[in-house]
């Protein structure tokens, strides 16, 4: 159970919000001074720490330096009103994991602490692990908080060709594919490989936003400008500035909204609600849906302007089906994370298991079959997962297999094994890096599916 330390001289919200966590499953402490949460980090190994930037007995971003000396490997979160968002951009650059501005909604906080515990586990993974040769058969993006299998299908491989292609350039950019196929991973992708990487990188769900509040959402607002704005609000354009913008589901937006967004990248320039100064933005946007905004430019409902000012260069994100090669790279990395997230030790599927994924059609792509998985391993008692275990609706399905009627695990493995020892001119040594596993245990393999080399 993650233990959490909470920094707060307000005692009232401090309680509030240790309540709250404690509810979601968290172990939590508090400290209401910087000298007592101190003292609390030299004793106890917290999973992580949410601190107010502003105490009246200490300086926040000194506090930060702090936490670091202690533990560097502590993942900080720091709480900040809208006016001080400039010194949360010096918590950021003194190692916090990120910032959330006051007032914030219990969901927000939750999200952002899950995030930011992900991201520890997987530092800590990656960090475990030997250096990986740039050009390993398994490639993977690793960000901040995220370890994304690339693929090695054809499909995979026009994807990343696309996203190093665009990524150093200030393109727009407008994402496509199905729900689930790992839009906003590809968004945050070329962001990281950009010249934007060293600034924020904002994801706005527009499906999420109410029309009414679209605008302040957007470029933020000061207090007083409307019922409810009790304190200045930085919009998104203005967090992003310097780094990315990505707006997912962009279709969902107004035609009033549109306009708004329209002239807001056109002039590079923004206001907020209710004042008349003018803020230079320079940030990249990266748009994504799952709709034919094509279509929705015929029909009138989405701007053709808008839409060409978007789509400087488009990416389609291929579907789980399109992408059948990158199966089992997919399930492993799923299950790798899901023994990670859940604290558990299965080694692999039945063979049952991996016919009945190579039938189903996934209609929900990546994140079913990350669902899939993680719910497969949490109600997995032994080594090794069985069919018992997954959902009805992939256990009954009368599907043929998608594609590959010959596709196994053990010839996947074996090829995989040829090409890379083929790639290498049969140096066992080099090949073993180029599959990232250890020269014995290539050796082993060799030996397993009597490979005559």
């Amino acid at each position: 159970m993650p233990n959490i330390l909470i920094i707060e001289d307000d005692a009232a919200f401090c309680q509030m919000l240790q309540k709250f966590l404690t509810k979601h499953g968290y172990t939590t402490a508090v400290s209401f001074t910087a000298p007592e949460a101190k003292s609390k980090l030299e004793e106890t190994d917290f999973d992580l720490v949410l601190t107010d930037l502003r105490l009246p007995d200490y300086d926040g971003i000194q506090l930060l330096e702090d936490i670091k000396r202690i533990n560097e490997d502590t993942p900080v979160i720091v709480m900040t009103g809208y006016a001080e968002v400039g010194s949360a951009v010096s918590a950021m650059k003194k190692g916090a994991f990120d910032y959330i501005a006051k007032p914030f909604t219990p969901d927000e906080i939750v999200k952002l602490i899950a995030k930011a515990l992900e991201g520890k586990s997987e530092e800590k993974e990656i960090r475990s692990e030997k250096p990986k040769a740039t050009d390993s058969i398994e490639e993977v993006y690793v960000s901040k908080s995220s370890k994304v299998v690339k693929g090695i299908s054809e499909a995979s491989k026009k994807l990343d060709e696309y996203v190093r292609l665009v990524a150093p350039t200030d393109m727009s950019v407008l994402i496509t594919g199905e729900s689930g196929t790992g839009k906003e991973v590809t968004a945050k992708a070329i962001h990281d490989n950009s010249s934007r990487k060293d600034f924020k990188f904002i994801a706005v769900d527009c499906g999420a936003i109410p029309k009414e509040l679209a605008t302040s959402e957007f470029f933020g607002h000061i207090k007083g400008s409307f019922t409810g704005a009790v304190e200045d609000k930085v919009g998104n354009f203005e967090a992003a500035n310097g780094g990315t913008l990505f707006l997912d589901e962009v279709g969902n937006l107004s035609y009033e909204n549109q306009i708004q967004l329209l002239r807001a990248l056109q002039e590079r320039k923004i206001k907020r609600v209710g004042s008349t100064k003018e803020i230079e933005v320079d940030l990249r946007i990266i748009t994504a849906t799952n709709e034919d905004l094509n279509n929705a430019v015929e029909k009138g409902t989405f701007r053709e302007d808008l839409y060409h000012r978007l789509n400087e260069f488009s990416i389609h994100i291929p579907s789980l089906e399109e992408r059948f090669d990158d199966l089992i790279l997919f399930v492993e990395h799923f299950l790798e994370k899901a023994n990670m997230n859940l604290d558990k030790n299965v080694h692999g599927f039945s063979n049952e298991v991996w016919d009945a994924f190579r039938q189903y059609h996934w209609p929900g792509n990546l994140r079913e079959l990350q669902n899939v998985v993680k719910r497969a391993v949490l109600l997995t008692t032994g080594d090794e997962v069985e069919l018992a275990v997954l959902p009805r609706e992939i256990i009954e399905s009368d599907g043929r297999p998608i594609k590959h009627e010959n596709f196994s695990k053990s010839e996947f493995e074996k090829d995989r094994i040829i090409k890379a020892l083929k790639k290498t001119n049969f140096n066992k040594s080099k090949a073993a890096k180029l599959l990232q596993v250890t020269r014995k245990t290539l050796y082993n393999k060799i030996n397993h599916y009597n490979l005559d080399l």
